[in-house]
């Protein structure tokens, strides 16, 4: 007897095809449209056309503060208006102090205070490393960029070890790109006082007349020699 066709197993059915159907190519090719605009958006405008500083506006207290340090120092924060004639005294470093100390709220303050840093110079102090953030203008004639403003970066260490003070330059970024060591002179990382301080000059005067500097999160203290 022969089987009829209900007696005959059926097929199994065709799986379905696997992968992006139109819709989602559209979704991902979108998604990735809006995320290089937003990416290249915020790189320029954070290191191609970054707008000023807001310059630090000291209150009262840390002003006064701040003219007591610097008038120790010998600098006239009254503007050459002392209210009197200058009277003549004899010179004495008895009782004087061989400590500065400033905050880092205390430099960014100072920077306000001159107007042509105010808005493009901005210090950050850490453990060990002093930082600068600087906005450079290009003249208009400079080339592709001109008229533009330029985001620098740039990072020192600095500290005191077997008696004498180090300083090291961690490294300079243009626009967010780290600069090669090889335009920097080679010099990222390497001790200046050590490497130029046995000749005369500059780094020699400087660490002979350092007895201890210290750089932490937000102070820095610089002690000098007699």
């Amino acid at each position: 007897m022969n089987e009829t066709t209900d007696d005959k197993p059926a097929s199994a059915p065709t799986p379905a095809k696997k992968g992006f159907s139109g819709l989602h190519v559209f979704g991902i090719v979108l998604l990735t449209i809006v995320a290089t605009v937003g990416i290249g958006y915020w790189w320029l405008s954070h290191y191609v056309f970054p707008d000023n500083f807001e310059p630090v506006t000291l209150n009262a207290s840390e002003q006064d503060s701040l003219n007591n340090k610097l008038n120790t120092l010998g600098i006239d924060t009254q503007g050459g208006e002392s209210g009197g004639p200058l009277q003549p005294e004899p010179y004495s470093e008895e009782g004087a102090s061989r400590e500065v100390r400033f905050s880092e709220r205390e430099l960014n303050g100072m920077l306000a205070n001159n107007t042509d840093l105010a808005q493009r110079l901005a210090v950050d102090l850490s453990d060990n490393l002093l930082s600068a953030l600087l906005l450079v203008p290009l003249e208009k004639d400079f080339p592709v960029l001109g008229g533009r403003t330029l985001r620098v970066n740039a990072g020192v260490e600095l500290s005191f070890a077997n008696g004498r003070p180090l300083v090291k330059l961690k490294g300079v970024s243009l626009m967010g790109v780290p600069i090669p060591n090889a335009w920097l002179g080679n010099l990222k990382n390497v001790d200046l006082v050590n490497e130029f301080g046995a000749n005369p000059g500059f780094w020699q005067s400087f660490a002979a007349g350092v007895d201890y500097i210290q750089v932490e999160d937000g102070r820095l203290l610089v002690r000098l020699k007699e």
